[in-house]
């Protein structure tokens, strides 16, 4: 007997082993599924706030509206910097049956205002007010114009801790109360709250108010800034909206940008990362470069790399002529280039400089300026170019020969020819005054002029803007033009009329002018600095020192948050204008393009400049009364 009751002990001991073994292995088969792998690590629900896993968070609800709301109400709460969750629910109502309780609430409003004209009381504001916009809600849902909705809004936030959970309550109560909107804890209801929020569309609160179709449409809850279109180049990701950034420059009025940012805030690597991307639409590429700083980018597309110095035997010559077809083009070339380079013999002996007083004061007197128009136009003569369009395919002069027409003629000839001097047989000899040896022929074109003694840059730059602007007069395509370090044509009038210039006329020949510069208050302080902002419908405002702020705040009317900003920015991010619009921007680049554009030797990983860092409709009424 005993036998058989050890037998039976055995039995149940396997059977509960079974068990055991079954529920082991189908909770390790669980494990895995999706559920289990989203589902936080624990959940506790209080009465006015929840925790989820290390999370704390809280559910609000809004049941209180102003009587009349207006289109972007909600963008203050949809674009500000907090982690939340915004629920709206909206739930049709049908028209009789609104249409019926508007006649039973209008009769007992006006039946209010009879009973208090009797007594004598003063005329009640709000009563009239009452039955205004009912009456007007009635007679637009009755002709079909209007309908009529339930409308629920809650909002959950999440904070690290209960005090930051509060701080981050209030703040959204404030936005709300600025507006006269009304919200609350749901005290007592977190689950249902959370629930509510969570995107199971179930609406568990419950806690709703009548709105017509106007005040349904303000409440359009994508209202932060785009800047996205279907065709362009990705710029970065919109911090707004954690959107994309995409842009085409030319479809604007004009394709031109300006990029300020002071040194090391990443103003190169979003040019280059522009360049790049703009290079696989198609677009031809033409760079100054004066620190070095894309020949690694050049040399991976397979571009042309051109370094200008003196001891380089690369040579450009600027009395070269544009080969332009279009015959008003051709008659206007020859004295478009003598304006061109009469800026340039002014810069190349002495420059054009604005004293503190405003006054313009030049390197050449009046009757310098006259002998040097005439020796240009003798200088063409004499190798048989004239304004006839026919001649402009003879070789061109040099400045070799424009000094020897001015030592052999009469007034002020010699003198200027021994100021020029130092071009022709001196120390800058070479590079500037014999006939051109390059040819523009490729996708991407670099310019390097690093080596070139200060004196000579700015010269360098504005021969070489010319020569390019002849190019691009003679074959119109798709083109950017990057000038690096342009404060350092805007240090001398004649070169940034120069440039304003280009940045005027770009548009007409497809051309697309970037302007970068490090030193805001030299460029924005001159007169045509500002002129090519204005001639720009692109802007990008990386991190900028202390004193830049004030001027680009006062340039582009920054709010008080964007100067904040606008100082403490990480690298990689800014402020990105085009046309009418602005977004807060980070660039970001992949992997590929980061380990084509860095100039750090060290960089292997993407740094944070690289990489990514962490209304539609008319105002309308709420109804002024509970009538469904």
């Amino acid at each position: 007997m005993a036998k058989k009751k050890l037998d039976a002990v055995d039995i149940a001991a396997q059977q509960r082993a079974r068990e055991q073994t079954e529920v082991e292995q189908a909770f390790l088969k669980g494990v895995t599924t999706l559920r289990d792998l989203i589902a936080p690590s624990s959940l506790e629900i209080h009465s006015s706030h929840f925790r989820l896993g290390t999370k704390y968070g809280r559910t609000l609800y809004v049941y209180g509206y102003p009587r009349q709301i207006y289109t972007g109400w909600l963008s203050s709460l949809i674009n500000i910097d907090e982690v939340l969750d915004v629920s709206m629910f909206i739930y049709p109502v049908d028209s009789q049956v609104v249409l019926n309780n508007l006649r039973k609430k209008v009769t007992q409003l006006e039946a209010s205002t009879s009973i208090n004209n009797e007594k004598g009381k003063t005329r009640d504001p709000g009563l009239e007010a009452a039955i205004n916009d009912a009456e007007e809600l009635r007679d637009q849902i009755q002709v079909g114009a209007e309908r009529f909705f339930r409308f629920g809004l809650y909002v959950t936030l999440y904070a690290d801790s209960l005090d930051e959970l509060g701080f981050v309550q209030h703040k959204i109560e404030t936005l709300f109360g600025q507006q006269l909107i009304f919200s609350k804890v749901a005290s007592g209801q977190q689950e249902q709250g959370l629930n509510s929020s969570a995107p199971q569309m179930t609406d568990q609160l419950q806690i709703r108010r009548n709105m017509n179709t106007g005040a349904i449409s303000t409440s359009f809850p994508f209202t932060s800034a785009d800047l996205t279109q279907d065709n362009g180049v990705l710029y970065g990701i919109n911090m707004h909206n954690n959107g994309l950034v995409i842009f085409d420059r030319f479809s604007l009025e004009n394709a031109n940008m300006v990029v300020f940012a002071k040194s090391g805030a990443g103003k190169s690597f979003a040019v280059k990362l522009e360049a790049l991307r703009s290079m696989m639409t198609g677009s031809e590429v033409i760079i100054i470069d004066p620190e070095n700083e894309y020949q690694k980018l050049s040399d991976a597309v397979g571009g042309s790399y051109i370094r200008l110095s003196l001891s380089s035997d690369t040579r450009i010559n600027p009395f070269d002529l544009p080969r332009v077809i279009d015959n008003d083009e051709a008659d206007d070339a020859l004295r478009a280039n003598l304006v061109t380079l009469h800026g340039l013999f002014r810069l190349m002996l002495g420059g054009t400089q604005t004293t503190a007083a405003g006054i313009a004061m030049s390197a050449l007197t009046p009757a310098e300026e006259a002998d040097l128009d005439q020796a240009l136009i003798d200088t063409y003569a004499r190798v048989g170019v004239t304004s006839d369009p026919l001649t402009h395919n003879s070789p061109p002069p040099t400045i070799a020969d424009l000094y020897d027409t001015l030592l052999h003629m009469g007034g002020s000839g010699p003198q200027l020819a021994q100021r020029l001097r130092k071009y022709t047989t001196g120390t800058f000899a070479g590079i500037f005054s014999q006939q051109s040896n390059i040819d523009i022929n490729n996708p991407m074109v670099v310019f390097n002029i690093r080596d070139l003694e200060d004196e000579l840059r700015p010269v360098a730059m504005y021969i070489v803007l010319s020569h390019i602007w002849n190019i691009t007069r003679t074959d119109q395509k798709k083109r950017m033009l990057i000038v690096d370090e342009a404060w350092q044509l805007m240090k001398y009038d004649d070169s940034a009329n120069f440039l304003f210039s280009l940045a005027k006329r770009a548009r007409k020949y497809y051309l697309g002018l970037t302007t970068i510069t490090q030193d805001v208050e030299d460029f924005m302080g001159s007169k045509m600095g500002r002129a090519i902002v204005a001639n720009s419908s692109m802007q990008m405002l990386l991190k900028q020192s202390s004193s830049a702020v004030d001027v680009l705040s006062d340039v582009f009317k920054l709010t008080e948050e964007e100067k904040k900003r606008l100082a403490n920015f990480p690298v990689g991010q800014g402020l990105f204008f085009a046309g009418q619009s602005h977004v807060h921007i980070q660039v970001v680049a992949s992997a590929t393009e980061q380990q084509l554009i860095t100039t750090n030797p060290q960089a292997t990983s993407q740094s944070p400049a690289e990489g990514v860092s962490e209304p539609i409709a008319t105002g309308g009424y709420t109804d002024p009364g509970s009538v469904v």
